[in-house]
Parts: structure tokens; C-alpha cells; sequence
């Protein structure tokens, strides 16, 4: 049984509109802010420093100064000092299956003294000094990838 071409117009629309539909419904699901998400700094205990790996971002009088090779320092920057976190657990088998993680290590208001974090950037997970876990919602998570030049060997 042969379909005829508007049948095969119909059943073009009706699946256009089932995928912008569903597609539609990801995005509400996946773009919210989940209820207990709160912000890791405030007006009070504000981000001034963040060092992980080789990358290094620092708040001076003139706004932030990043690595030289991060190219996406502003981004960056604003992204990890507005950044929303939810606690969560972590059993101990889920911990002994997760992947090594990155040292952070955050200053607040300009203290000489940084703190140490573990950063899971896979999973948007970050682990406190105090052993304390937080989980970064994944609408957050792509800013805080810093985008870092090629280096050109000549």
C-alpha cells in the first residue's frame, strides 16, 4: 500500500511536532534550578581566588585576571563566583567508583588562607574540606570548563 505524498506531508508534521515537543520538555527538565540548589558564595563570603590543575583566576580592583592561556576568563570567573550547589551523599561504594578528582583550592574576601576542595567535574560533584558533598546542576556545569589556548609549537 503505497501512501500518498500528503499523507507522507502529514506524517512529516506530526513527527516534527512530537520532536519539538519532547524536545521541548528535556530542556524545562534539565534548565531548572533544583529546589535546594543554594549559592556557594555570597555578598559576605565572596570568590576572590580559584586554582585548579594550571589554572589559576584571581579578583583584583580592576575585575578578574585569569591564566594567560584561559580564553574564557570572564565567563569563567562570573560563572564559578555565581555557582549553585545542592547537597547530596555519597556511599562509599559510589566514591570508590568515581574518578580522581581535581584539588580546588577557593579564597574568600581576599584571605591569604585558601580552602581545599575536590572538584569531580564528570559528575558536578564537588567534596568539601569537612567531607561534606555537593552535587552542581548540570545547567551549570559547561561554564565552569575553562576553554584553554593550543599551545603552537613552531
Amino acid at each position: 500500500m503505497a501512501l500518498s505524498r500528503k499523507k507522507w506531508n502529514n506524517i512529516l508534521i506530526i513527527a516534527c511536532v512530537f520532536m519539538v515537543a519532547v524536545l521541548t520538555f528535556i530542556d524545562s527538565k534539565t534548565n531548572q534550578m533544583p529546589d535546594d540548589a543554594q549559592a556557594l558564595f555570597d555578598k559576605t563570603n565572596q570568590l576572590t581566588q580559584l586554582q585548579f590543575d594550571d589554572i589559576w583566576l584571581n579578583k583584583g580592583a580592576n575585575g578578574w585576571v585569569c591564566s594567560a592561556s584561559v580564553l574564557n576568563c570572564r565567563t569563567l570567573a562570573e560563572a564559578w563566583s555565581q555557582l549553585a550547589i545542592s547537597p547530596t551523599s555519597i556511599s562509599d561504594a559510589e566514591r570508590q567508583q568515581l574518578p580522581a578528582a581535581q584539588s580546588l583550592v577557593i579564597a574568600i574576601n581576599h584571605t591569604p588562607q585558601g580552602q581545599l576542595w575536590q572538584y569531580y567535574p564528570q559528575y558536578g560533584l564537588l567534596q568539601s574540606a569537612a567531607d561534606n558533598w555537593y552535587q552542581i546542576p548540570p545547567s551549570l556545569r559547561t561554564e565552569l570548563i575553562p576553554i584553554i589556548a593550543s599551545q603552537t609549537q613552531e
